[in-house]
This record gives C-alpha cells, sequence and structure tokens, in this order.
C-alpha cells in the first residue's frame, strides 16, 4: 500500500513540476514578446530581434514571427525572414498564414514561382482566403502568367464582390492584354465602390485614351489631380495629352500652373520644354530642359542625352523630346 501511496503522489509532484515549467516558460514567452513590441515601438529594431528570436526559441507562435518577419524584410533580410517561418513551419507544418507569410517575403524576393506555390498550398487549406488569391494574381502576372493572375482575382471576386483591390489590378492586366473595354468595367465599378479614388481616375483616363475619348481622358486626369494635388502622374498625362491633341499653348499654361505649384518637379520642366519645342522656342525648350536636368540628373532626360550629344545645340536633333 505504501509503494502505491507513493507512486501517485509522485505522479502527482511531476504533474505539478510540469504544470509549472510550462508556466515559466510562457511567462518568458510573455516578457520576451511584450519587450519586443515596445523596443519595435521606440525603434530599437535590434533589440527587438533579439527579444523576439528568444521569444521563439522557448514556444512556436504565428504573431512573434510575424512581428520578427516584417524586421527583417523592412531591411531587406530576406533570408533571415525565411529562416523565422521555416523553423515555423516545422511546429506548425499546416498553418495557412505562415504560408502566406512566406509567400509575401518570396514575393518581395521577386521569386514569384515560388510565392504561386504557397499560395496555391495556402488556398487548399482555406479554399475563400482574399490575401491568398491577391498574392497570387499579384504573383502570377509579375510572371506574365496574365489570364492565371484574372483567374485568381476572378475567384476573390467570388469571394468578395466589392473588392476594390481585385477590381484595380485586373484593370491593370487587362490593360497590359489591351481589353479595354473589360478593363473599363472594371474600373468603372471600381469608382462606384469608392468615388474618392485617385488612382481610379487614372485608369480610366488611360483607358478613355487607348479608346480615342480624349476629352473623357482629360476630365479623369483633372479629377485625378483635384483628389490628390501631389500625385505626379496625373498632370503628366493631362499635360502630355494635350500635347498630343496639339494644344500646345494650353499645355503650357497648365505646365505653368504646375511648376508654380511645385517648383522642384522635374518631369514638368521637360514636359513644357516639349511644348516650347513644338511652338518652334528653342530657347524656351532649352531652358526648361536644363532646369529639368537640374533638378533630377538622374532621370529618364538625362540618360537620353548622356552620351549622345556634345551639347544642348544637338538635343532636338537628337529626339530628347
Amino acid at each position: 500500500m505504501g509503494n502505491i501511496f507513493r507512486s501517485l503522489f509522485s505522479a502527482f509532484g511531476n504533474n505539478n513540476q510540469k504544470e509549472s515549467e510550462e508556466k515559466n516558460v510562457r511567462k518568458n514567452f510573455d516578457i520576451l514578446k511584450y519587450d519586443g513590441i515596445r523596443a519595435q515601438q521606440i525603434g530599437k529594431t535590434a533589440y527587438a530581434i533579439k527579444c523576439y528570436t528568444e521569444a521563439l526559441s522557448l514556444l512556436p507562435d504565428l504573431e512573434v514571427a510575424n512581428y520578427l518577419v516584417s524586421l527583417y524584410t523592412s531591411v531587406n533580410q530576406y533570408d533571415q525572414a525565411l529562416e523565422v517561418i521555416n523553423n515555423l513551419l516545422v511546429s506548425l507544418p499546416e498553418e495557412p498564414d505562415a504560408l502566406y507569410l512566406r509567400a509575401y517575403v518570396y514575393h518581395l524576393m521577386k521569386e514569384e514561382e515560388k510565392a504561386v506555390v504557397d499560395c496555391e498550398g495556402m488556398l487548399q487549406i482555406v479554399p475563400e482566403n482574399i490575401p491568398a488569391y491577391l498574392l497570387l494574381a499579384k504573383s502570377r502576372k509579375n510572371l506574365g502568367d496574365y489570364l492565371g493572375a484574372i483567374a485568381a482575382l476572378t475567384k476573390a471576386l467570388a469571394v468578395k464582390e466589392d473588392l476594390q483591390e481585385a477590381y484595380l489590378l485586373r484593370t491593370e492586366v487587362l490593360c497590359v492584354l489591351e481589353q479595354y473595354t473589360e478593363a473599363l468595367s472594371d474600373i468603372e465599378k471600381l469608382i462606384e465602390l469608392q468615388p474618392e479614388e485617385e488612382l481610379a481616375y487614372l485608369f480610366r483616363g488611360k483607358i478613355m485614351e487607348q479608346l480615342n475619348k480624349n476629352e473623357v481622358a482629360l476630365t479623369d486626369y483633372q479629377q485625378a489631380m483635384e483628389l490628390n494635388p501631389f500625385n505626379m502622374e496625373a498632370p503628366i498625362l493631362y499635360g502630355s495629352l494635350l500635347l498630343k491633341l496639339e494644344k500646345t499653348t494650353e499645355a503650357i499654361a497648365f505646365y505653368d500652373e504646375i511648376i508654380e505649384i511645385h517648383p522642384d518637379f522635374a518631369k514638368a520642366y521637360a514636359e513644357r520644354g516639349r511644348a516650347k519645342n513644338m511652338q518652334g522656342d528653342k530657347e524656351g525648350a532649352l531652358e526648361d530642359l536644363k532646369k529639368s536636368l537640374e533638378l533630377d540628373p538622374q532621370g529618364e532626360n538625362a540618360q537620353k542625352f548622356e552620351g549622345k550629344h556634345a551639347n544642348f545645340d544637338d538635343l532636338y536633333k537628337g529626339g530628347i523630346f
């Protein structure tokens, strides 16, 4: 009888000891986790990485792994980020969010084939996961698999029919395929869902240009500028369309206004120079081009100029505009 009681008390003691050890591990894990969060919030990245790494050595945890991966990717340390995720997947081999996290890192690394594999693996576990469909579409688009990207976005929209990002991305892919009528349908749906989205008007303007509806395109570019005066693409599209329509005087006046608002906008000087050149004002065009190169010595126009012209007088012969 004594031996039985000793065995019972021994087992009870072992259970208590095990529970105590598990509580201690959890306590230390929580301390390291929240120390890491506080360190990350105040910019102490190295200390945050140390805390998160030590926490994960105690317990596998998706949230902490996510924090650590975000720190590594923010400084382009992708190999370290992948190591964190792969270690997590050893403990949680079918954790769909870990697969998505790895796919995202592969996407950042431009290893799109691997990103596709992980996205598809996640979708086998969680068939209606919208982030996985969106990332899958982006990776397929970057691989040149435009039909595959459209298929992924269509499935995402079947899950959530008002998914704005899917409409915008599918519009972009359809434009690459020159399917402008279909693209127009998508972008107008996006405008219906989010009438304050400037990118929607930019895309619709580009589509309208392709469909030779130039006045509508001008209106869309103007709308994008009104929604965001700091969008630097919209004024270039607007001004370039004016020049395509040979409205050079209007284009120059427009760029005068843009330059007054954004005096360091190199591309605006270059485009105003192009308009002046079209009007035969070589001197004015040259001054604008010089200003553009001063503001952006590594830009597109500088690349055109480099090694091709001995001096500015030869620029127009070389087709800088």
